[in-house]
């Protein structure tokens, strides 16, 4: 097959009547692949549309009004046994939904695979130069990404589906939530004896990736400043995982300060971040969460490019120390988990950007 005849800008044939959409990536990658999703739903109004997530992703996507159903793929181990059960049933699944098209939102191996199993006839994909031309054969129809352009990850992945046909007038991520998961909120801030009158901060301080975080003394000081400054109450959220790290920095702030680690899934995540007045935190799922559920959010970026993984507005503020080797995409610097562009941005400085954003934007109010 000649690889060339494949990549480029190609229509979509007929009007496929029941649609795979594959997006195996983490938390943030799927709240970026709304815009796709709403795209395709504007683009094919009567197709059954379902998409294939993680597990840590899935509740996500529960209450979004432009898909009809999410299949879930688990990251947990498995032995041998439920493996070829899980997998089985999965492909088997994936068959009974006689899909006409597939779209895999990622260059990775399993998605690909995935969409050649669906059956579908016609199946596109983002072209992997990473060696394995076995994986760009399993599709039939490839776009290759142009690396010369520093596109927002959002704005890349409609780049891909606008070649192919699927429009959508809404290019910023938006996440729907459901009206009973705002009233749990609710519930559960009264239960924490959060005050009624205060406007809420949440600060998401953790990554999965350390060399992403600013540090936890320096969080500790901005969020004795946003109470003091704005009367507000502070969230601090974070995993299950990381409860006894947001513990430390909340007993540090006393009262105002609340830790929610571990206390809420994705989902809930999402509805609390809708019930917040403003969102702080580091280059996460968490910010791509905030700014999608309509929250104003400030990021705190280290390595990584805000122009590629930054929200979108100018309700949202983007803080970073401006150095020659930023953005460097490494693992902090050559690659020691330890970034210098977090360590040497001041407390005075996030603070100072803060204040100048609040007051100039009109739309924030704390």
């Amino acid at each position: 097959m000649d690889m060339n005849l494949m990549i480029g800008k190609r229509k979509i044939t007929g009007s496929p009547h029941s649609i795979l959409l594959i997006q195996l990536g983490d938390i943030g990658d799927v709240v970026l692949s709304l815009p796709c999703i709403r795209a395709v739903r504007e683009t094919y109004p009567h197709a059954r549309i379902a998409v294939v997530v993680w597990d840590k992703a899935s509740s996500l996507l529960e209450d979004c009004p432009w898909l009809d159903q999410v299949i879930v793929v688990t990251k947990r181990s498995l032995s041998l046994r439920e493996a070829l059960r899980f997998h089985t049933d999965f492909f088997r699944n994936l068959r009974s939904l006689h899909c006409d098209l597939a779209i895999d939102f990622r260059t990775g191996t399993r998605g690909a695979i995935m969409a050649f199993l669906s059956g579908a006839s016609q199946r596109i994909g983002l072209y992997a130069d990473d060696g394995k031309l076995w994986r760009n054969r399993l599709f039939t129809s490839l776009w290759m990404r142009d690396y010369t352009l520093d596109l927002h990850v959002a704005n890349y992945l409609l780049g891909f589906c606008e070649a192919f046909g699927i429009m959508t007038e809404q290019k910023t991520p938006e996440l729907v939530v459901a009206a009973d998961k705002q009233e749990k909120i609710r519930i559960l801030f009264t239960r924490e004896a959060i005050p009624q009158n205060k406007k809420i901060v949440v600060l998401q301080p953790f990554s999965l990736w350390g060399y992403k975080e600013w540090g936890k003394e320096k969080y500790i000081s901005l969020i004795l400043w946003l109470m003091a400054e704005y009367k507000v109450a502070v969230i601090v959220t974070g995993s299950a995982a990381e409860k006894n790290r947001a513990e430390e920095i909340v007993n540090n702030c006393g009262t105002g300060c609340y830790n929610f680690a571990g206390k809420t899934s994705i989902a809930m995540y999402a509805a609390l971040l809708q019930e917040c007045q403003f969102f702080i935190g580091v280059d996460s799922a968490g910010l791509h969460i905030a700014a999608a559920v309509g929250t104003p959010t400030v990021g705190i970026f280290g390595p990584s490019s805000p122009v590629s993984w930054a929200p979108m507005g100018k309700q949202h503020l983007v803080i970073r120390k401006e150095m020659p080797c930023v953005p460097c995409w490494q693992k902090g610097c050559n690659n020691s988990e330890k970034s210098r562009c977090l360590d040497e941005l001041t407390q005075g400085k996030v603070k100072e950007m803060i204040t100048v954003h609040l007051r100039n934007n009109y739309e924030i109010t704390l």
